[in-house]
């Protein structure tokens, strides 16, 4: 007996191949049965009389395309071929027989055309590439070989003895025979599809395993907030976590009304459980409803949870000092927390600057994100993206702490390269002819780079991807939004009113001259008010000035009072008002100017100066009265004045009585008392723009439907004007959601002696981040320049669960 190295010339295959004789026979026991080490013998095998193979269970690991060393041998593309020549082979002189357990090692006796053994090799290995030495093998590997012809006679009685005692069944060679012709037959380019699929993202479950991502030692299954997620929340949670962990940042993007407030008290909760710091910045008409999940109060239906994170508004940012709730913003150690949750991340899209201090966007990044401990970030927002994707890309900033290659090992080179290359190819696909822009092009021409980077650091889930993934089973249908009802109503009941469209052209003709008193500085004088009041941008190449700032307010200022008009005439009423009010306090300072009054210049005058006061005019940009064309001025302000008072006069006229459109509206909420969409369901939202139209309505409403309809109302405006017709409720915004919305809110039943609201009036303060699914009917009160011009707008909804 001697001992096989298995490499150089000293293989098993340089053993067994010499002796392979025609019409001779070949004996193999082997744990794994190769392609590759078939097509080494293949041309030998093809003369031999006989072969009888022993192999495990043809179910198990016979591993018919080899291992890893065989790559380059697979990507030749010819294992179905093999597969089907090897499959002709074992039809023909091939005896196959099943051994009865796993074969601990391999065996080979090569025979003459008599029987007689010649060769034997036994050891560890196997009818393979590695077993047979064609490709690098385990060094460790114990294998010997017959040296004469009566060491291979002795040693091939144990196989004889072996292949006798297995049984000769037919069923098992035709199974091998299968499995070499499933390799060898034609797949179709789906089940390859898939496959290539299978092979790129099977570790994605590893990736989202629960257990691992989210530890069970933490405690976070036992939560009340957790306890309250729906299934397709929770996966949320948990992919939101793992992003979290492993790039620092993740964005919450689901729609609207899909829980992304419950999903990140969820995550907070899970980093407190690890004694971590959590921040939540929130705009300031938010700040209750966060603030209420962490009080010790009735309402908080996560009382249980006694979440701790401090809350602070987007606002605050901006301010060195005061306090913020119970938070002394002067001593806050912003470096100190280990996660921060933005709500509607949206307003920090844009990396705005300001001339000699740092930005919002700046001081989040530096003083909460970059400096002191690692601090993760995690955002909410329906809308990442405007109308730029530059907007994603100064989100992603907060998660990369502004790395722009922190996604180097993920694929992603550069990010901001990414989002401008994808932002390239959008504007191509909006150039594109109507027949051609389809999403599937878009989606084909963004790329897989930014697909890639979306899937790294977003979570956005529609309503389709709910139901299509989900189902319904769990959350209940959707709400079935129904056809909107457009209603339009005249301005005044008395048909004396002009048309909108002849307001809009009146307000265009205003000068609005009290607003832009550096339209009417002299021409020797602009470059002096230049200096004090430009702005310079691009790092001084050019400026922004204050004159033209100016005017840009003036154009603002026409489409505010052209909305206001839309909103409600009594609140176009209050503002053709002030701003008639503005008009007459300018002209009476010009009438009270002396013109005989010593010559200034205006880079010499502190404009807070009280000594200066009757000589200066104007808001935050002040002039010298001196300085200005007082004629041309005052004209334009005459003008102006007569204008405003001319539209006041007959705004005026049209009281409550003379509304046509409050009667409209009152029209509507009586069908709807009367005719509910859902049965006993008595519930309206009135959404306006305005503070003004809002308690305008709110007056003229509250008392008449308590008296003619029996229903209860509030008004809500984010002000501190809030109402209430029910004499016990607290004016507070939780208290009067809660009872306008006891099922979605969850009201404790000890509360529910405050009684329920069925009316709602409210700005947009309440038009995100709120659970109101109790009511099912909204009116916005809109308008528009076309004949029969004011519009009330009713969206119905049909019958549906409660979600988070």
């Amino acid at each position: 007996m001697r001992l096989l190295k298995n490499t150089g010339t000293d293989r098993v295959i340089d053993l067994l191949d010499p002796k392979l004789q025609k019409d001779g026979q070949l004996d193999v026991v082997t744990p794994e049965f190769s392609l590759f080490a078939f097509s080494a013998l293949q041309s030998k095998l093809a003369t031999l009389k006989q072969s009888n193979i022993v192999i495990p269970s043809v179910d198990g690991e016979l591993r018919l395309l080899g291992n890893e060393a065989d790559r380059p041998a697979r990507n030749q593309l010819l294992s179905r071929w093999l597969a089907k020549q090897c499959a002709e082979w074992a039809k023909g002189t091939a005896e196959i027989r099943l051994a009865k357990g796993k074969v601990p090692q391999g065996v080979a006796v090569v025979r003459d055309t008599n029987g007689a053994a010649q060769q034997v090799v036994m050891g560890s290995f196997g009818l393979t590439s590695d077993g047979l030495g064609i490709t690098p093998g385990n060094p460790l590997n114990l294998i010997q070989a017959s040296d004469t012809a009566d060491e291979a006679a002795m040693l091939s009685q144990w196989f004889d003895m072996q292949w006798s005692s297995l049984p000769h069944d037919d069923v098992n060679k035709q199974a091998f025979i299968e499995a070499l012709e499933s390799l060898a037959a034609d797949c179709p380019p789906f089940t390859l599809y898939a496959l290539i699929l299978s092979h790129l993202f099977s570790n994605a479950a590893d990736e989202m395993d629960e257990e691992r991502i989210v530890k069970s030692a933490t405690g976070i299954r036992n939560t009340r907030v957790w306890k309250k997620l729906y299934k397709f929340q929770r996966d949320g949670v948990v992919g939101a976590i793992d992003k979290l962990n492993r790039f620092g940042g993740c964005i919450i993007a689901d729609s609207v009304g899909l829980g992304k407030t419950f999903e990140a008290l969820a995550v907070i909760k899970y980093f407190e459980l690890r004694n971590d710091r959590v921040l939540v910045l929130c705009p300031k008409r938010l700040r209750d409803n966060w603030t209420l999940y962490k009080a010790n109060d009735k309402r908080n239906v996560l009382a249980a949870d006694r979440l701790n994170f401090d809350v602070l508004n987007h606002t605050d940012l901006s301010r060195e000092g005061g306090t913020s709730g119970d938070i002394d913003l002067a001593h806050v150690n912003w470096g100190n927390y280990d996660l921060v949750v933005i709500d509607e991340s949206h307003n920090f899209r844009n990396k705005a600057t300001h001339k000699g201090r740092e930005s919002r966007y700046d001081r989040l990044m530096r003083r909460i994100i970059k400096e002191g401990v690692k601090t993760r970030v995690l955002m909410l927002s329906a809308t990442p993206v405007n109308n730029r994707l530059a907007d994603l890309r100064n989100q992603i900033a907060f998660a990369t702490e502004g790395d722009d290659t922190a996604l180097m090992e993920h694929g992603i080179a550069s990010i901001e390269a990414t989002t401008r290359k994808a932002q390239a190819q959008f504007n191509r696909w909006l150039s594109l002819d109507d027949e051609e822009k389809t999403p599937s092009r878009l989606v084909e021409m963004l790329g897989f780079d930014y697909f890639t980077l979306l899937d790294h650091l977003t979570i956005a889930r529609s309503r389709k991807h709910i139901q299509k993934y989900y189902g319904t089973a769990e959350t209940g249908a959707f709400p079935q939004r129904l056809p909107p009802i457009n209603i339009k109503p005249d301005v005044d009941r008395a048909g004396e009113f002009r048309s909108i469209r002849d307001i809009n052209l009146e307000i265009r003709r205003l000068n609005l001259a009290s607003y832009a008193p550096l339209r009417y500085v002299l021409p020797h004088k602009q470059a002096d008010y230049d200096a004090k009041y430009s702005t310079q941008i691009r790092g001084g190449e050019s400026f922004f000035r204050q004159v033209d700032r100016e005017e840009s307010l003036i154009h603002l200022l026409r489409v505010n009072v052209l909305k206001r008009m839309e909103s409600a005439v009594s609140s176009f009423t209050l503002t053709v008002h002030r701003q008639l009010k503005d008009v007459e306090a300018t002209l009476a300072r010009i009438e009270a100017h002396d013109p005989e009054f010593e010559e200034l210049d205006i880079a010499d005058v502190d404009i807070d100066d009280p000594a200066f006061e009757s000589l200066l005019v104007g808001r935050k940009v002040k002039v010298l009265l001196s300085d200005v064309d007082l004629l041309r001025w005052r004209h334009d302000l005459i003008e102006d004045r007569n204008r405003l008072a001319a539209l006041y006069a007959a705004a005026k006229q049209v009281d409550a009585a003379r509304d046509a459109k409050l009667t409209a509206l009152r029209e509507v909420i009586t069908h709807k008392f009367q005719h509910p969409t859902n049965p006993g369901n008595k519930k309206i939202i009135i959404f306006t723009a305005f503070a003004d139209t809002a308690v305008y309505l709110y007056e003229q409403l509250s008392a008449w439907a308590k008296t003619d309809l029996g229903i209860e109302s509030a008004l809500v405006t984010g002000s501190g004007r809030n109402q209430s017709s029910l004499p016990h409720l607290r004016k507070d915004l939780a208290s009067i959601l809660t009872s306008f919305s006891p099922r979605s809110k969850e009201r404790p039943a000890d509360l529910a002696h405050e009684g329920e609201l069925d009316l709602l009036i409210a700005t947009d303060c309440i038009s995100e981040g709120q659970n109101l699914q109790d009511c099912d009917w909204l009116n916005q009160l809109r308008h528009s320049l076309e004949p029969g011009s004011h519009h009330s707008a009713v969206w119905p909804y049909r019958p549906h669960r409660l979600a988070q």
